[in-house]
């Protein structure tokens, strides 16, 4: 199960609007087949894994991260494709939060007589399944917010400057959190004060760049940024408020830009709640949100952050530096979101820390 957890991860930000799933099949003592949810969601794992196989197949054990499918959709239920291949036992990571087949491709194994044993694993198959699941339940993708700040919180000094607060192992280890979302969220003002590309240029995964979503209300984003300047190569979606001039959304549009027009919040702004909502309506299941202060705040003010990705450095800024996240309404220590410790690493001098939201 280890191994088939191993090769899920590997699909994370490259197979939604699926699941990224991991299957091994042991014949004997041997693994005779290995398969992880394609680029694009298909095909699945236990298919890949089951073709490789082949006729070893046959009385094998298969270890699955999730619950075999049960329903029809393109392709016909990976449960049912087990059973035809001749697998005497299946080992289940997590069930499927899809009610299309939460418990029925597990039924369906037993039915056929197969003996079927589940939570192997399991904590680690549901962190590997956390965006699918977010989007099952919430309706929107899991939203990781990804900070990189001084010992006092600050991401920049008062002019602006912040390249780099964190060192070369901290920004390589920022790319991978790219290659394993689906998307990366920014608001104007980043895209307009730092002109980023928001790709991926690991060595090996350039090829893994999310989608890259800009919140812009007005409708500032520059023509002529490096973002709208890669839109036809890249995906760029620019999620703004309705009532935007109809020249400024057509003239996006021409340079390849997906604008999406969201009902304004009580601020005004773009409604960020309904805007996750057409992101997880779109098949996004992990969003990776690289926000400065403003954005951060208001994702923290509407409990829309579901992880957090702390990259600390070793250097003090002080009061007069750019925050993290500005103010967002907090009188009392017990109205502070709470966080609980996932892992920490040190990156040569710097330390990352993720967290989750209790």
């Amino acid at each position: 199960m280890s191994a088939a957890l191993g090769l899920a991860r590997r699909g994370l930000g490259s197979v939604w609007p699926n699941p990224s799933v991991g299957c091994v099949l042991v014949r004997q003592g041997r693994v005779v087949g290995r398969g992880r949810t394609a680029s694009g969601g298909r095909p699945h794992a236990e298919t890949e894994a089951l073709a490789q196989a082949g006729e070893l197949a046959r009385g094998a054990d298969a270890y699955v991260t999730l619950e075999p499918c049960s329903h029809h959709g393109r392709t016909p239920p990976c449960a049912e494709a087990l059973i035809k291949a001749g697998v005497a036992r299946v080992f289940v990571g997590t069930q499927d939060p899809d009610p299309r087949v939460s418990g029925r491709g597990l039924a369906m194994l037993r039915q056929a007589g197969i003996e079927v044993v589940t939570g192997v694993l399991e904590d680690e198959a549901r962190d590997v399944l956390a965006g699918f699941q977010c989007r099952v339940e919430k309706g929107r993708p899991l939203v990781t917010l990804k900070i990189a700040a001084t010992l006092d919180g600050r991401t920049a000094t008062h002019t602006g400057e912040s390249q780099w607060i964190t060192g070369e192992m901290a920004r390589a280890r920022g790319h991978l959190l790219r290659a394993q979302s689906d998307a990366i969220m920014i608001g104007s003002g980043t895209a307009r004060i730092d002109d980023p590309v928001l790709t991926c240029r690991l060595p090996g995964l350039e090829d893994r760049s999310p989608v890259r979503v800009v919140v812009d209300s007005r409708l500032t984003l520059q023509l002529t940024g490096k973002l709208v300047a890669g839109a036809r190569d890249i995906p760029l979606w620019l999620l703004t408020r309705t009532g935007n001039p109809p020249e400024r959304l057509a003239a996006l549009g021409e340079c390849g830009v997906e604008v999406i027009e969201i009902g304004p919040g009580p601020d005004g702004t773009v409604d960020l709640a309904a805007a996750l909502r057409e992101l997880g309506d779109r098949g996004l299941t992990r969003l990776l949100v690289e926000a400065g202060g403003h954005l951060a705040a208001a994702l923290l003010r509407q409990d829309l952050v579901d992880r957090l990705a702390w990259f600390r450095a070793p250097m003090l800024i002080g009061g007069d530096g750019l925050p993290a996240a500005v103010s967002f309404g907090i009188d009392k220590l017990a109205d502070a979101p709470r966080w609980r410790p996932l892992s920490a690493a040190s990156l040569g001098t710097d330390m990352v820390e993720y967290l989750e939201r209790l």
